[in-house]
């Protein structure tokens, strides 16, 4: 409903990769799904509607609309008309299969519940991450079958309320996947493999980056008000966002999780700021973090993150072992060092197409995915990051979810809505 933009929207992000997916496609399984109005009648149609219509929700549609047969786009939603409407015209070229009638075309804070009502039976939310937990719990109380970009929520609580509608939409037998696309990369799910099968040894220390430059602005014009100034550039505001942290950089933490065995780190401490980005324009969120997060066993990960404009990009992980070590780069390195060495050099496929295809495939195999707890997970390990970097202190991730906080305003509505100041390590303050 609200829009989600990005850099490089789409399909467009890893041009490098090639499209190459297939699905065996099931039949007469709706009954294995457990929820009402899976398919139509006697077919096993995907019907999809789409909460943002910005870069990333365009992108999405982009993918699902490529990623299986019977698959078509019947409502769309956005807060923003215009929006909604640019993201119609880039889809003219799918034809019928993304002809969404008028009727269909929802706009205003209440189109995500719109969409939901419609005759869907799978839902994309490609929002700002601060309206996830309210988006997927209307989504998975309605029975709907769920592809939502990561992260899950900006703050503890709504983490809680993830962790809770991850219970639910396992007991309803719902299918949900999330954005943390390497989960669903042949290369990553190859490295990765290797890694669990002691390739390198026991994982004694791991390093994730996401270094880049600058993203985009949107300048404000005069008749928009606070709320929809902040809407428009939601990266630069936490309650939004989360921060860049958030945001963006729970891709490599997610990855080193996976590889630690989906472990939850039991603290972390470190430092970010405000250094390159420090006009109005870009909000109050921090342009670079650099944290360390500890694992029960001792093993520590550093984590680091920044967008700075006219700085080099490295977007990668790295893991040592006691046998050997592990680099995976998105799109460029894929290989194991030492005993077992061994690098990638199979045939890629589009991950932003593949998690629609993997999540298709077991909606209609009645065996449905659902990775809402671990993406939950890794978005909880990047919010504490950024709570430590904020308030300069340790936090324990078990005392951080014992008392969940909200950094949500408490009305929605188009109007006046402060900036918070920047958050100042050591004087307590978070937001």
């Amino acid at each position: 409903m609200i829009t989600h933009d990005q850099t490089n929207p789409g399909s467009s992000r890893r041009d490098f990769i090639k499209t190459s997916t297939a699905v065996v496609v099931g039949s007469g399984l709706a009954s294995g799904l457990g929820f009402p109005g899976a398919y139509a009648a006697g077919t096993d149609e995907i019907r999809v509607g789409v909460i943002g219509c910005g870069g990333r929700g365009t992108g999405a549609i982009d993918n699902v609309l490529s990623s299986a047969t019977g698959v078509r786009l019947v409502a769309v939603g956005d807060l923003f008309k215009d929006r909604l409407q640019d993201s119609m015209k880039n889809l003219a070229k799918h034809g019928e299969k993304a002809a969404v009638p008028a009727d269909r075309q929802f706009v205003g804070w209440d189109a995500y519940q719109k969409v939901i009502a419609s005759d869907v039976n799978y839902i994309i939310l490609a929002t700002p991450p601060a309206f996830r937990p309210m988006y997927l719990k209307a989504a998975i109380e309605a029975g709907k079958n769920v592809f939502t970009e990561k992260p899950v929520a900006v703050d503890s609580a709504g983490i809680k309320q993830v962790y809770e509608l991850a219970d639910l939409s396992k007991s309803k037998g719902l299918a949900v996947v999330a954005g943390t696309q390497r989960r669903h990369h042949a290369a990553y799910l190859e490295t990765l493999k290797r890694v669990k099968d002691g390739a390198i040894g026991d994982v004694v220390a791991l390093r994730v980056f996401w270094n880049q430059g600058g993203l985009w602005t949107k300048p404000r014009q005069p008749e928009w008000t606070d709320m929809e100034w902040q809407l428009r550039n939601w990266l630069y505001f936490t309650w939004l966002s989360g921060d860049h942290i958030v945001e963006q950089h729970v891709h490599n933490l997610d990855v080193g999780r996976w590889a630690m065995g989906d472990k939850l780190p039991v603290r972390v401490f470190g430092v970010g700021g405000r250094q390159a980005r420090t006009a109005p324009e870009y909000g109050h969120i921090f342009d670079h973090f650099g944290l360390d997060y500890e694992f029960d066993n001792g093993v520590h990960m550093l984590s680091m993150c920044r967008q700075q404009p006219g700085t080099p990009g490295l977007v990668a992980e790295a893991l040592q072992g006691t046998k050997g070590s592990c680099d995976t780069q998105d799109g460029r390195r894929y290989e194991i060092n030492g005993p077992s060495a061994w690098k990638w050099s199979g045939e890629y496929t589009n991950p932003y197409q593949q998690e629609h295809t993997d999540l298709i495939a077991s909606i209609r195999a009645g065996k449905p995915l659902n990775e809402l707890r671990q993406v939950a997970d890794s978005t909880l390990c990047a919010i504490a990051g950024r709570e430590a970097a904020y308030t300069g202190k340790v936090i324990s991730l078990e005392q951080f979810m014992a008392a969940p906080e909200s950094i949500m305003p408490g009305k929605l509505e188009f109007g006046p809505i402060a900036v918070p100041a920047v958050p100042v390590p050591g004087n307590g303050q978070t937001m």
